[in-house]
């Protein structure tokens, strides 16, 4: 028999309390208990970035953190990145805009890892979008599209702020 924890978090803001496994892996505590399938499992070894999600605001590996990590933690994914239902983030209007997806199954990592850029660095060069999305990886796009929507959501997002 598994050993199993209470935790409780908030996740997109909502205060969720589940009774997990020790071993359950924050993913699949996403993915299976709460439905939020848009944090994609690629590697299951932290090195492709499809799972990163943000805890506590800073971007983590979900494959890699168990659930019970995330015990008393604010877990924001790539569902609770728009604004409103009827509405899209800067990120995921500029990602449209600028083609910075094709198969989008990197495309939530991206984001997530994004939105830490760019909630640290308002105003970030390319170098700097092509470092922090370097441990996430792509294989249709070339990047180029992403880092052009990650320079577009910057621009609006301080348009949005001035």
């Amino acid at each position: 028999m598994a050993e199993t924890r209470k935790i409780t978090c908030m996740v997109n803001g909502t205060e969720r309390s589940l009774e997990v496994e020790t071993r359950l892996t924050l993913a699949d505590m996403l993915r299976r208990e709460l439905g939020l399938t848009g944090t994609h499992m690629g590697c299951e070894h932290g090195v492709c970035g499809a799972c990163t999600v943000l805890v506590d605001g800073r971007s983590a590996r979900a494959c890699l953190m168990l659930a019970v990590q995330a015990d008393g933690a604010a877990v924001d994914t790539v569902e609770g990145l728009a604004p409103r239902e009827d509405a899209l983030h800067p990120l995921q209007e500029a990602f449209r805009d600028h083609h910075g997806l094709q198969c989008g199954f990197c495309t939530p990592g991206m984001l997530m890892t994004l939105k830490e850029l760019l909630a640290d660095n308002p105003d970030p060069s390319e170098d700097e979008v092509r470092m922090a999305i370097s441990g996430n990886l792509c294989r249709c796009t070339g990047y180029q599209g992403i880092v052009d929507a990650a320079l577009d959501a910057a621009a609006r997002l301080r348009e949005d702020a001035g």
